[in-house]
């Protein structure tokens, strides 16, 4: 059951899947009505699941799941992966892959490997103040509060000296 995601709890769970590069206006578009048409659909044993999504600086989606109604399933959960899976086919995109670091460069958000990103740390092309975005948060709570921060409030810290 698709609902909007303001209207979710704040302990609602969040999966957030970073682009290797920004979709267009006209893949957006697209990409919306198939987030549509599958959380319309996202069920968990039969039972609907209520959740929502929402895409920022047309990189990043992140859904939301009202783990009150029902709780996602190894089934729904694999069912969401190969939804995914199925937008990196389609415009030729990487979705998955944990091993990048996004970040702000002034208004532009910049997408690099770990190993890159640690290079950029020692460098000091990137500080503690950076602006990174941490994917690893669990609900919609963090989301909102703790995924877009300085580098010092992240795990990325670790690669700051």
């Amino acid at each position: 059951m698709l609902v909007p995601f303001e209207s979710l709890p704040e302990d609602s769970r969040v999966w957030i899947y970073q682009s290797n590069r920004s979709f267009t206006d006209e893949e957006l578009v697209e990409i919306k009505q198939k987030l549509d048409e599958f959380l319309t659909q996202w069920t968990v044993h039969g039972s609907n699941l209520k959740a929502g999504y929402d895409i920022k600086y047309k990189r990043f989606i992140t859904i939301a799941l009202d783990q009150e109604v029902n709780a996602a399933s190894g089934c729904s959960i694999d069912a969401s992966v190969r939804f995914i899976q199925s937008l990196e086919q389609q415009y030729n995109v990487d979705l998955l892959d944990k091993m990048n670091v996004s970040f702000k460069q002034g208004e532009f958000v910049a997408y690099k490997t770990l190993t890159d990103f640690r290079k950029m740390a020692k460098n000091k092309s990137v500080s503690p103040n950076t602006i990174v975005f941490n994917n690893l948060v669990n609900n919609k709570a963090e989301y909102l509060s703790d995924w877009e921060v300085p580098a010092s409030d992240s795990w990325h810290k670790r690669f700051m000296s």
